[in-house]
């Protein structure tokens, strides 16, 4: 796994590492029970504070996707696939809702930001 921070992607550090780390356990880069580096070489590895690793390790833990074992490290926690289902559609629920936001602000109508998404959709080959 190879984590890419950005100091102009207006995402905090944290943030940047959980959300990556999520993304290999979504693709299957990081399998049930792998261990994730210690938060000291993880943040020796990408010249960060501790506490900013730690950070994103503990918000993992607390959205169930890593498990902190006392002394040995933290591990991918085996994944549910209803709960890994139900969590991928409230991000995109999310994203979503931030496009209706940005539409509303754009004073763009429903049918245009319908037929935006219908040619995002094709364009990507969704289907």
């Amino acid at each position: 796994m190879n984590i890419i921070l950005s100091n102009t992607a207006g995402v905090p550090i944290y943030e940047q590492i959980k959300n990556q780390i999520k993304d290999a356990i979504f693709s299957g880069e990081l399998n049930d029970g792998d261990q994730l580096p210690s938060i000291r070489q993880l943040a020796k590895d990408l010249k960060i504070s501790v506490i900013t690793t730690m950070r994103a390790y503990t918000d993992l833990e607390q959205e169930g996707f890593v498990v902190n074992v006392q002394g040995k490290g933290c591990y991918v926690q085996s994944k549910n696939p209803d709960w890994l289902r139900e969590h991928k559609l409230r991000e995109v629920e999310e994203a979503l809702q931030a496009a209706i936001g940005a539409a509303r602000v754009a004073k763009l109508s429903e049918t245009d930001l319908l037929e935006m998404f219908k040619l995002l959709i094709k364009e990507d080959d969704f289907e």
